[in-house]
């Protein structure tokens, strides 16, 4: 389907999904000063598999948007990876900035040596190693995906990670997607990765329904539910109180009495 102009507005929501996926997670962390729950080595095998995926995307050509996707992925998940050593083993800040520094210079050469490579690649008609980027990456994202799922397992919860991120980079795995589907040939491959990343977040947000949402609920009904008993045991104790009263009340005889008539039980009294 060759919709140049859907592609790239489509291509585009995503870049800008994926752009902004990981902020909500980077200000959560560095709001509450810790990353329990969030694996540093989710977000090392999401910047590894950003250098495949902007290989593969600008070797196949495909819009701008989706080229730069992957450089905003690599960047952004090496910066929460920095973040999770900075709070979680007590890192210095010099220390992060260095390794994050060394690490994107790092990735971004080998990403430029293999587009020039897999370039000479094209021209000579051989296509397995651009297939081999194509699958890099999606093992990569999938196995960082993976890698949260197990912590899910072991903890019976999902924790950590922000629910905001999540939907966003379903959203941009979504946008991204359709927009493949509208590029000038059907990239099966390219459809591969961003659906197989997806289905991954589709199912941490029904672990997350699951796990956290549903006893959430049930805590707030039980409260509830304990609250109403509450008010009812206390009216009703309140009006045993009240009918108490009632029975111990003198009668109305005793309580109109005036001096005559006191006067006339008196003497009456004495008459006998």
């Amino acid at each position: 389907m060759d919709v140049p102009i859907a592609a790239n507005v489509l291509g585009t929501i995503g870049a800008i999904c994926w752009s902004v996926q990981l902020i909500p997670q980077i200000i959560i962390n560095y709001r509450r000063h810790h990353t329990t729950g969030l694996q540093p080595s989710m977000m090392l095998l999401w910047a590894s598999a950003g250098v495949p995926l902007g290989v593969y995307n600008i070797t196949e050509n495909f819009n701008i948007a989706l080229r730069i996707q992957a450089q905003i992925l690599t960047f952004l998940s090496l910066l929460t990876w920095s973040q999770c050593y900075y709070y979680g083993k007590h890192w210095s800040f010099a220390k992060c900035a260095v390794f994050l520094v060394g690490m994107c210079t790092l990735m971004g050469g080998i990403e430029v040596a293999l587009i020039f490579a897999l370039k000479v690649a094209t021209k000579r008609h051989i296509a397995w190693p651009v297939t081999f980027m194509a699958v890099l990456a999606a093992v990569f994202l999938a196995a960082g995906v993976l890698r949260h799922y197990w912590d899910i397992y072991t903890h019976r919860t999902v924790r950590g990670i922000s629910f905001i991120f999540v939907g966003i980079d379903a959203a941009g795995d979504l946008f991204s997607l359709v927009s493949v589907v509208f590029q000038a040939e059907l990239n099966v491959l390219g459809m591969a990765i961003y659906g197989t990343e997806l289905a991954l977040w589709t199912g941490v947000f029904i672990c997350g329904g699951y796990f956290n949402l549903l006893p959430w609920v049930k805590a707030r009904v039980s409260t509830r539910r304990r609250r109403v008993e509450n008010e009812q045991q206390t009216q009703s104790q309140h009006g045993e109180r009240g009918t108490i009263a009632l029975h111990e009340m003198p009668s109305s005889t005793s309580v109109f009495r005036t001096p005559s008539s006191g006067l006339v039980e008196r003497t009456g009294t004495s008459n006998r």
